[in-house]
């Protein structure tokens, strides 16, 4: 027996950097984080600015949509991408979502990091990413977490992001 299922897609997003101290110290890039410059002496690695949160709502978006990560679409090999600030992902991610008849219903993110403290900036990241989304900041939770001391991230050596997004086609009027 066929059933006609909802129009729904749930994509999931990850993203860890390693964190070393920041340039010229260091490989690291300024800590950034959902669009929010953190006050830090250590910062992501990679290859455009290194914020993991917008990494992980890419992939996540991505992921919803059946398409490839982040990592494939926009390569560390292509120099174009080199120091690229990550908004210009989340808006080409939103542009593909729109182009494919469906529109953020919500995200849900979680941070794993044992420094910087997030309390103080979550509502300024909230809205970094529901203005790039161009959605209400209701939909978008963030959570910060620590890994109590255990592994790389616990050790303040990496920071670590889930994403969990449901995308819903969009009502023809």
């Amino acid at each position: 027996m066929s059933a006609t299922l909802p129009a729904l897609r749930i994509g999931h997003g990850y993203d860890l950097h390693r964190l070393e101290p920041v340039a010229p110290a260091g490989k690291g890039r300024p800590f950034i984080l959902g669009g929010a410059r953190f006050d830090h002496p250590l910062g992501p690695v990679g290859h455009s600015d290194g914020d993991a949160v917008f990494h992980a709502v890419v992939d996540a978006l991505f992921g919803a949509l059946g398409m490839a990560d982040i990592g494939q679409t926009f390569p560390d090999s292509d120099p174009a991408w080199e120091g690229k600030d990550s908004s210009f992902f989340v808006e080409a991610a939103r542009a593909k979502v729109a182009r494919s008849g469906f529109e953020v219903v919500n995200l849900d993110i979680t941070v794993v990091c044992e420094r910087p403290k997030l309390a103080d900036r979550k509502r300024e990241m909230i809205g970094n990413i529901a203005r790039l989304l161009g959605i209400d900041a209701a939909r978008v939770n963030l959570k910060g977490k620590t890994h109590e001391s255990v592994d790389a991230v616990g050790e303040g050596r990496a920071v670590e992001v889930h994403v969990v997004v449901l995308l819903a086609a969009l009502s023809v009027r």
